[in-house]
């Protein structure tokens, strides 16, 4: 190695890339088949985000020297960017052919094959990478994502404590291992390891997703926060290169993007779709962004031709994306994901549009200064709490989120023998998802069942391992563990359907039921909620108070339990609820889709006139 190439790589070190840059292409001038300086000019470009050329140098490379593994992988990674991930795992095949023993290469190939739901071969990959360097950190958080993937939680838990063991302060992994657990119900320990997580949040620290802090986090505060240090991450490790968008000529109709990877059986699309159907088409163009996996679905069929273009744009980088919505001239851009899986966040960073707007996905604040509003209503997002949200807050009345009217509840007769539960004792139930069960409220549903004699208890199944503790910790309260149910997953019609075989929902806490309220009510079974701080903790409360059944909102886990007890040991105060549910349902708003439609159409009108006046975002009360 010459010194001039020596002092490139230092330069990269210091990333001072320009620098390097200029080094290597003088040192291509007077050496052209240096195949080695063609790789790291092509490494230079790729950390650049000059996709192109970066390819082009580990193609330079690759012609000097056909066994070049390290090209072959670089070139590879370029290729995942560029979404052309066949051609990506023919390029990481290839480094493999020519090197054994190239770790990197085994671990790329296995995060290609999970991308292409090729489970078994992308494990078999990570294992031979974790095989050749077992302190491979980079795989054991590849291969615990994957098993969370599948739904093995048990190993994916197993791969995330052993990343920790090898790097114990690696960005946010102590989060992962918490959410992990609190899928699987392990709760050992569990109020202070929340506390030392909430702690390391406040000092700034890269510890939990933002997401996984709504589960068990209560305060609008600590969620803000956390929602900024993601933000900044990622703007951070990604160079933007779309520069402001200027005004254009106004469209004939006010152009809506909506974009998702959840436009398929998806709870997202199963709310949204009557809205896209019922836009009205002579203000609004109402154009789909689609970034999901392949479906052949009813509800993606039905998705898709509910839009005026429905473009599927998996294959596209981020800043294609950003482009292309751009040469479209979407007017307002409408992220449905925040932080949810499978988002795609750095589209927004890149600026797809002049508005772009915070919706529905994602229950909190993104925290960060280029998203100008989200949708909410007063009781999401009380007067007080405004601070706590980097975006300005749009106010619909009634509340936040749409419904389907068309949604269809299957005529199949649960019967409760015929699916496990007892016959004439009160049945309480829960279809939340089993990380959204925290002990403290957990105890309380076993005080419920103490004080409401021969009552059970309905739970989503989730896996055997979470049933298996969920048993466990009822029996530790002194609870007979055969008073805890467990229903299988089934189609949403049937799912529907079979909460009539239930008395009342209890909902969780701080992390409320969302969609899986707005389907317990559409399906006539009363919601007993706790109302909280957050957004999340407060979903539940906004969709009765919509439906008239304010009854049912409790401000504490003191009143929360007496109402349960309560309403289960007097049967006829549920019909009762059930009699007001049913006469509720097509007189209240909460299942109005025309008129929620109206409401978020007078929202758009109003913050693209505020953009074409131009007049900074504000929050804006909608009548």
């Amino acid at each position: 190695m010459t010194s001039k190439f020596a002092e490139a790589l230092a330069l990269i070190n210091k990333r001072h890339f320009n620098d390097a840059k200029k080094i290597f292409s003088e040192i291509l001038k007077n050496e052209p088949n240096n195949f080695a300086a063609y790789n790291n000019l092509g490494n230079i470009y790729f950390i650049l985000g000059n996709l192109n050329s970066a390819l082009q140098n580990y193609d330079n490379a690759i012609k000097l020297k056909k066994d070049f593994a390290d090209a072959y992988n670089n070139k590879g990674n370029v290729l995942i960017k560029l979404n052309k991930k066949k051609d990506a795992i023919e390029s990481y095949q290839k480094a493999i052919q020519f090197n054994k023993a190239h770790f990197q290469a085994y671990y790329n190939l296995g995060a290609a094959l999970k991308e292409q739901k090729k489970y078994e071969l992308a494990v078999e990959n990570y294992k031979k990478a974790k095989k050749i360097k077992p302190d491979y950190l980079e795989v054991y958080i590849g291969l615990g994502n994957l098993y969370l993937e599948i739904k093995n939680n048990n190993l994916a838990l197993e791969c995330f404590e052993d990343a920790i063991k090898i790097k114990p302060n690696h960005n946010f992994l102590l989060g992962n291992i918490l959410h992990t657990k609190l899928k699987l119900c392990m709760w050992d320990d569990l109020d202070k390891k929340i506390k030392d997580l909430e702690k390391q949040v406040l000092r700034l620290n890269k510890i939990s997703l933002p997401f996984t802090l709504l589960t068990f986090n209560n305060s609008l505060k600590l969620q803000k926060i956390c929602s900024q240090i993601w933000s900044q991450h990622q703007v951070l490790n990604y160079k933007k290169i779309l520069g402001p968008i200027s005004k254009k000529e106004t469209n004939k109709k006010i152009k809506i993007g909506y974009y998702s990877a959840d436009f398929h059986d998806h709870a997202t699309s199963n709310l949204m779709v009557n809205l896209f159907e019922l836009h009205d088409r002579s203000k609004f163009e109402i154009i789909g962004f689609y970034f999901g996996p392949e479906s052949q679905h009813e509800m993606h069929k039905r998705v898709s031709n509910a839009f005026d273009q429905f473009i599927n744009v998996k294959l596209k980088t981020d800043r294609e994306i950003a482009e292309l919505s751009r040469e479209l001239n979407i007017d307002i851009a409408i992220d449905l994901m925040g932080f949810v899986k499978n988002n795609r966040f750095k589209i927004f960073i890149e600026k797809c549009a002049p508005i772009q707007v915070n919706y529905l996905g994602y229950p909190g604040t993104l925290g960060a200064d280029f998203f100008d509003y989200i949708i909410a209503d007063e009781i999401l997002i009380p007067e007080e709490s405004q601070e706590y949200y980097s975006e300005k807050i749009v106010y619909l009345p009634n509340s936040y989120q749409p419904n389907d009217l068309k949604k269809t509840i299957s005529e199949k007769n649960f019967k409760r023998e015929d699916i496990g539960l007892p016959k004439n004792n009160f049945v309480f139930c829960s279809f939340n998802q089993s990380s959204k069960i925290l002990p403290k409220t957990f105890n309380v549903w076993m005080r419920i069942l103490k004080k409401v004699n021969r009552s059970v208890l309905w739970l989503l199944e989730s896996n055997i391992k979470t049933r298996e503790n969920l048993k466990d910790q009822a029996y530790r309260r002194g609870i007979d563990p055969s008073r805890l149910i467990f229903a299988e997953r089934l189609p949403l019609d049937e799912h529907l359907a079979r909460h009539k075989a239930a008395d009342l929902f209890i909902d969780t806490f701080p992390y409320n039921a969302h969609t899986t309220c707005s389907d317990a009510l559409w399906a006539g079974l009363p919601i007993l909620t706790l109302q909280g701080e957050t957004f999340a903790s407060r979903v539940a409360s906004s969709l009765l108070n919509a439906i008239g059944l304010p009854e049912l909102i409790t401000k504490n886990s003191y009143e929360y339990e007496k109402k349960a007890i309560e309403l289960g040991n007097d049967l006829s105060k549920v019909i009762d609820l059930k009699k007001k549910l049913e006469s509720n349902k097509f007189t209240k708003p909460l299942f109005n889709t025309k008129l929620f439609t109206s409401h978020i159409e007078q929202a758009y009108l109003e913050i693209y006139k505020r953009y074409n006046e131009n007049q900074k975002p504000e929050n804006i009360e909608i009548k």
